[in-house]
């Protein structure tokens, strides 16, 4: 059986939807395919890059980029992260199931930071929360009955 296509979408595809295709790839690539996009591309975060490389996850080969930049595919689910995305969510084919699951933002809970030191706690929360998260896939995804 094939993989299940899966698309992290945010805003910016800096942190949140980066680190979920990277634990997708690292705990989840033989049920799932995942790929990762914003609405608009703000640049791959550095300290999403640091956190998951602590918990042995190398995203630093990623790149920030929109969906319109994605390779033509369909995807099963496309899982948006942030509020944003999910207002602003692109048109899908009726086969691609939208979900949405709202995770904090690290550069938001972390702009009042002194250093990188009082920033880094956000980030790790948030990495551990998407982690445990990608880690019920695909057996948490539900199909609404038609």
């Amino acid at each position: 059986m094939a993989n299940m296509q899966i698309l992290f979408l945010c805003t910016g595809n800096s942190c949140r939807s980066q680190m979920a295709e990277g634990w997708a790839r690292h705990l989840k690539s033989e049920s799932l395919d995942a790929y990762s996009a914003g609405i608009e591309r703000h640049g791959l975060n550095p300290l999403a890059v640091k956190v998951m490389a602590e918990a042995g996850v190398d995203i630093s080969g990623f790149r920030s980029k929109t969906v319109d930049e994605l390779p033509e595919q369909e995807f099963d689910y496309v899982i948006t992260l942030c509020g944003h995305a999910q207002e602003t969510c692109p048109f899908f084919p009726a086969k691609t199931k939208r979900l949405h699951v709202g995770f904090d933002d690290p550069p938001k809970l972390a702009e009042h930071a002194q250093n990188e030191e009082e920033a880094l706690p956000h980030y790790r929360r948030v990495r551990d929360e998407i982690k445990d998260y990608v880690q019920s896939l695909p057996a948490s995804l539900r199909v609404e009955p038609k």
